[in-house]
């Protein structure tokens, strides 16, 4: 079933010089689409919006200060199981549970700058895209 994903590459991603890398990993998947794709410097509402689940947890203001310390790469995926597809290309929040092959198993470093954000189910895509792209819902 043809599905859409919100994926974020995350201010260390676009330091470290990964973004194409990323992308083409992405990109190599024969039914995937990137059909939105825009580099931009987020605003704190966007993120209270987009991570007003996590409010109060302990991760939440450190998490909130690391997605506005730099811009952000925003797309939106399409294609057959695009969403268990790109998390598990992502791999495991934590860089040392990821396998190799994964872009987090690949790239990353530790657990709170950790490249990439992909939508977790449906409806998380549908709302995450609605952020982002509210053209697009």
């Amino acid at each position: 079933m043809s599905q859409r994903t919100l994926v974020l590459l995350k201010p260390d991603a676009v330091r470290r010089g990964l973004i194409g890398e990323i992308i083409g990993r992405i990109e190599r998947k024969a039914d995937w689409t990137i059909t939105a794709l825009e580099l931009r410097k987020l605003d704190r509402a966007t993120l209270e919006a987009h991570y007003a689940e996590h409010v109060g947890r302990p991760f939440y203001e450190p998490l909130m200060e690391f997605m506005l310390s730099g811009p952000v790469a925003v797309l939106v995926v399409e294609g057959e199981s695009v969403i268990a597809g790109v998390r598990a290309l992502a791999g495991p929040t934590d860089p040392i549970a990821a396998a190799p092959g994964s872009i987090r198993g690949d790239f990353g470093t530790i657990v709170r700058e950790n490249l990439i954000h992909a939508s977790d189910s449906e409806e998380s895509a549908e709302r995450e895209i609605k952020i982002f792209y509210p053209g697009l819902a």
